[in-house]
């Protein structure tokens, strides 16, 4: 008896029967929320400067987060509730609509209101993304699809803070938003199209409200560390934020209507493991990005571009890696790259705690590089390992969830590594010796989470079963 012919699983299989259109929307939604995201850090002192706004610069990050993170979490059940079609087109026009806000926006109160805006369509983008990932897509392509996605994120880490600087020069930041609200309003038109023969849950749902607002609740918390003067009161925001999540968990494993996956707070489990990795790996990874720029422009002499792009290094070694491990089959190639992802990232993050402050730029880019191809290496396999586990029941919103969860993750770190900087002295001033102070507390205060999150993915790839 003849062995049956192994699934197709290459690229030109993925694009076939009418799953290329498919594809590109899931793209352009993962792209503005990236996008939208990083380019707004570049234009902040412009808009300051035209609005008065200088001390709400966190704000315009903080509001966007919140939004985004609230989004992506109910976005698994919103599809259901609505239709991925129909939700999808009306998060389209949410984004849209807060683009505009912000473009034409006369004070810096509703700028930031359009910002808060912003992030909840783009919440709601990326989450529809995943779920339609999870529900059109065949399980032999999903690697390849969360690999593209993971290019997608790459692609807009190195062009979303260029855009922004190349229309900030000009002095003409507003048209930075009128650009993603047209895209914005493309990615709405099409998506009735592109995602026709998708069907609402025949299964009465809900939206769990008591979740939703409190992680609300958890990640303003820990949002607003960065706006506090004092880290000790920052470092306790964070403490009381994280608090609140591990409350969440609570909540939902006893709740009629779920926010997340079944146990999915039980390590135990392949979902509880693999979530609590992707929020850890991402947490301990975020001093690079917060602080890399400021750190390298002072001790290396680089120019803003110049730091930037060593800084997105990282993202570039991430798209790489995933396009190289995006053809991995099989349970024990998948076993074996979460965990060489889950120990680059490791080593990754304490090779810039040695070489950050006082090493050659090589050495930097280097570790920059291994914590980069270990997010490439590891996150569409942990994706794809979640979702082979999951019921069909918890499909949607377990897919909803990766966003979110690697966002609060990095709202986590941010606070975190921000708490320890200006422990060190970065808020009184940027000096050599606070710079150098910097590159190595923030990093060394950062390898306890990227130890539990190596720890987390090696049992999400081993002993861990499924709910």
């Amino acid at each position: 008896m003849e062995a049956p012919a192994p699934a197709n699983t290459g690229w030109a299989d993925l694009f076939a029967e009418g799953r290329l259109p498919r594809f590109a929307l899931i793209c352009l939604g993962v792209w503005l929320n990236a996008a939208d995201a990083l380019v707004t850090a570049t234009i902040m002192p412009s808009v300051g400067a035209e609005l008065g706004g200088y001390a709400y610069f966190s704000w315009a990050v903080a509001g966007f987060l919140v939004g985004a993170i609230l989004a992506g979490a109910s976005a698994g059940r919103l599809s259901e509730i609505f239709g991925l079609r129909l939700a999808t087109a009306i998060a389209g026009l949410v984004l849209a609509a807060g683009c505009v806000l912000s473009a034409a926006a006369p004070t810096i109160g509703v700028f930031l209101a359009g910002r808060l805006l912003q992030g909840i369509g783009c919440g709601w983008t990326a989450g529809f993304a995943m779920v339609a990932i999870a529900v059109l897509f065949p399980e032999r392509h999903l690697a390849r699809v969360f690999a593209a996605v993971s290019g997608v994120w790459g692609v807009a880490t190195i062009l979303g803070p260029l855009v922004g600087g190349l229309f900030a020069e000009t002095g003409n930041w507003r048209s930075v938003f009128w650009m993603f609200a047209i895209q914005a309003v493309i990615f709405s038109a099409a998506t009735p199209f592109l995602l026709m023969g998708t069907v609402r849950s025949q299964e009465e749902s809900g939206i769990p409200w008591l979740q939703l607002g409190t992680l609300g609740l958890g990640v303003a918390a820990i949002s607003l560390a960065d706006t506090m003067g004092q880290p000790l009161a920052a470092l306790g925001l964070v403490a009381v934020g994280l608090a609140i999540l591990a409350l969440v968990l609570r909540i939902d494993a006893k709740a009629k209507v779920r926010l997340l996956p079944h146990r999915a707070g039980d390590l135990r489990t392949i979902s509880g493991a693999g979530y609590a990795a992707m929020f850890a790996l991402m947490a301990s990874s975020m001093g690079l990005t917060v602080y890399g720029p400021a750190i390298l422009q002072t001790l290396h002499g680089l120019s803003p571009l110049f730091a930037g792009y060593v800084v997105g290094v990282q993202a570039l070694s991430w798209t790489f890696a995933a396009v190289a491990v995006a053809g991995v089959t099989g349970i024990a190639g998948e076993r074996r790259w979460i965990r060489i992802g889950g120990g680059c990232i490791l080593v990754g993050v304490a090779l810039l705690a040695v070489v950050l402050h006082q090493a050659p730029l090589a050495f930097v880019i280097l570790a920059a590089a291994t914590l980069g191809a270990g997010f490439g290496f590891s996150s569409s396999l942990m994706n794809r390992r979640i979702l082979g586990a999951l019921s069909n029941e918890d499909r949607a919103i377990g897919a909803s969830a990766f966003i979110a969860v690697r966002q609060t993750g990095g709202a986590v770190g941010a606070a975190i590594a921000g708490a320890t900087a200006n422990l060190v002295g970065f808020g009184a001033g940027l000096t050599v010796e606070t710079a150098q102070a910097t590159a190595f507390w923030v990093f060394i205060t950062a390898l306890p989470m990227a130890l539990a999150g190596f720890l987390a993915a090696w049992r999400l790839s081993g002993s861990a079963v499924k709910a």
